[in-house]
């Protein structure tokens, strides 16, 4: 790990809202790779940038950050999900430290079964964020799963964090992708809308 990239996991924080500079602690080891700091407020800036309620589901969760940035801005609840026991220790340890127990839920399990799970406990969401390591995700797959169980409220978004190199379905289902970027030569972004029209939800463009 290059020191530019260690000094950027040790300064992880909250970018904005209630929670705004507390700081966040990294998954420990080379397993997972935390969302940058730039990455992150850029990203939040396209999809709000406050939320006003609402529940979202963090696949794929690491440390958490994204969910806990999702609720600082307005959510009202997050599930943060990820397979790893040093990921689940860790979100536990940063959702105690931001005293937000009673808005999260934690579970560790593959992502294609937590979908399953929710689907039964009737949950929907009005943001669902997959950030899986770069290359390892067949992202219309999660993407038809999500959609075919119903998960995504209408007007809900769906944050895919991804390699440069990967290519992302356009449009799917009642998907249709709001927004399609890139940050640095190993960072994409797109991020997609259910439902209805763009300009209702989103002032982005």
């Amino acid at each position: 790990m290059s020191n530019n990239i260690r000094n950027e996991v040790d300064m992880m924080r909250v970018i904005a809202g209630e929670l705004k500079g507390r700081r966040l602690e990294a998954v420990p080891g080379k397993q997972t790779r935390p969302t940058s700091d730039k990455v992150k407020e850029a990203t939040f800036q396209m999809m709000g940038p406050f939320f006003n309620g609402g529940r979202c589901l963090d696949l794929f969760a690491g440390s958490g950050s994204l969910g806990i940035e999702a609720i600082s801005r307005g959510m009202d609840y997050a599930v943060f999900i990820d397979k790893q026991s040093k990921a689940i220790h860790t979100i536990y340890k940063n959702i105690k430290t931001m005293k937000i127990e009673e808005q999260t839920e934690v579970a560790r399990m593959d992502a294609f079964r937590a979908l399953k799970v929710t689907q039964k406990n009737k949950a929907k969401f009005d943001l669902i964020m997959i950030d899986p390591p770069y290359d390892k995700l067949d992202y219309t797959d999660i993407l038809n799963e999500i959609m075919k169980r119903e998960l995504l409220n209408d007007g809900g978004l769906i944050y895919c964090e991804h390699g440069t190199t990967e290519d992302l379905p356009s449009n799917l289902e009642e998907l249709q992708v709001i927004k399609q970027m890139n940050y640095g030569q190993t960072t994409g972004i797109t991020i997609y809308l259910n439902g209805i029209h763009k300009s209702t939800v989103f002032a982005g463009e």
